[in-house]
């Protein structure tokens, strides 16, 4: 059984163990808020988190911050872009009451963690990890000393709160990995202090931007959660397609117009070639106009609730200084542990 096998294996596993026990775990999720939360997001990992969370799951949730500036110079409208996805999730069903939302920036004792783990780990392994390499070659710029470690400090994200569960894809599977091994050598070495956490792998669809491409706040073609049903069709309206008026899809050779059947697909839960066929002759024109009432219609409750939400901004702050007080309490507990482990309290 090859390695990705043997993932799903223990993954599906895994799966049926929370369902019926999900008060045994925790996890941590999140992201970096480098631009708005967009449908790619929703789907990818915002509708699993949501998930997870409703079973039961304890939920860290964290909008890294610090990590917007691993691959460029400027840290750009990160504050916004903080509440803006504090909205989003409030409206997906994360309950803040029952969830941690926090940022990287916010909890000194979490990235102090990255000081001692940074000696369990080797340059060599660093490099190896798949993100670094493909976020440095996406960059065009030299390795950042931030960019190198980011697998580290992921680590430190997941450990400082001893999560014990990780949704992820396929290509984060290595980040998993790397944490395990900094939680195993730091117990090795030390004492036993963390879990190690094991990854629980998402089917969850890639999401095409709308020009094709995956979607993605840096290639800005992606459909924002927070955009009005007007936005959403001006974007749509742009979208690249070609000169074959019979529809048809074939992402290889039609990259635009397959792109806003999965889009619909997504939102409609109908087969893109069965769309495809509906439409027939009938042109981009009208791919267009289904793909924007399929994604307006979709989003019309998140939206709905997002806007209730983003009445009271008050709240919206108290959510995140509530969530980094939790998330500081949490860390501060574990570099404790971690000092005491190491000998280094004084």
């Amino acid at each position: 059984m090859n390695t990705f096998s043997a993932s799903i294996e223990r993954s599906d596993t895994l799966r049926s163990a929370v369902n019926e026990n999900p008060d045994r775990y925790r996890i941590l999720t999140g992201e970096r808020p480098t631009g708005l939360v967009h449908l790619g997001h929703y789907f990818g990992t915002v509708s699993e988190r949501v998930r997870l969370h409703s079973l039961g799951v304890d939920t860290f949730v964290i909008l890294a911050d610090y990590q917007v500036i691993t691959d460029r110079d400027a840290i750009g409208q990160v504050r916004d872009n903080v509440y803006s996805a504090v909205l989003d999730y409030l409206a997906a069903g994360i309950d803040p009451d029952r969830a941690t939302i926090f940022t990287h920036s916010s909890v000194p004792a979490l990235n102090q963690l990255l000081l001692p783990f940074l000696s369990l780990v080797t340059e060599a392994e660093l490099h190896r990890n798949p993100t670094v390499k493909a976020e440095h070659a996406a960059s065009g710029r030299a390795l950042s000393g931030l960019l190198l470690t980011y697998p580290v400090h992921q680590a430190a994200d997941i450990l400082f709160c001893k999560g014990n569960l990780i949704p992820v894809g396929k290509d984060n599977l290595p980040h998993v990995e790397l944490t395990r091994v900094v939680a195993r050598r730091f117990n090795e070495r030390y004492g036993d202090v963390f879990p190690e956490p094991q990854a629980l792998l998402t089917s969850a669809p890639e999401v095409p931007g709308i020009d094709g491409r995956k979607m993605s706040k840096s290639y800005r073609n992606a459909i924002a959660l927070s955009m009005t049903d007007d936005e959403t069709a001006t974007l749509i309206r742009r979208a690249p397609t070609d000169s074959e008026r019979v529809i048809t899809f074939d992402p290889d050779n039609r990259p635009g117009v397959s792109a806003l059947l999965t889009t619909t697909a997504l939102c409609s839960g109908v087969d893109e070639r069965q769309l495809a066929a509906e439409i027939g002759d009938a042109g981009a024109g009208e791919l267009k106009k289904i793909t924007t009432e399929a994604v307006n219609e979709f989003l019309a409750p998140h939206r709905r609730r997002r806007n209730d939400f983003a009445r009271d901004p008050d709240f919206v702050r108290c959510v995140l200084r509530d969530g980094n007080r939790r998330a500081n309490e949490e860390a501060t507990r574990t570099l404790d542990e971690v000092h005491a482990a190491m000998g280094t309290v004084y």
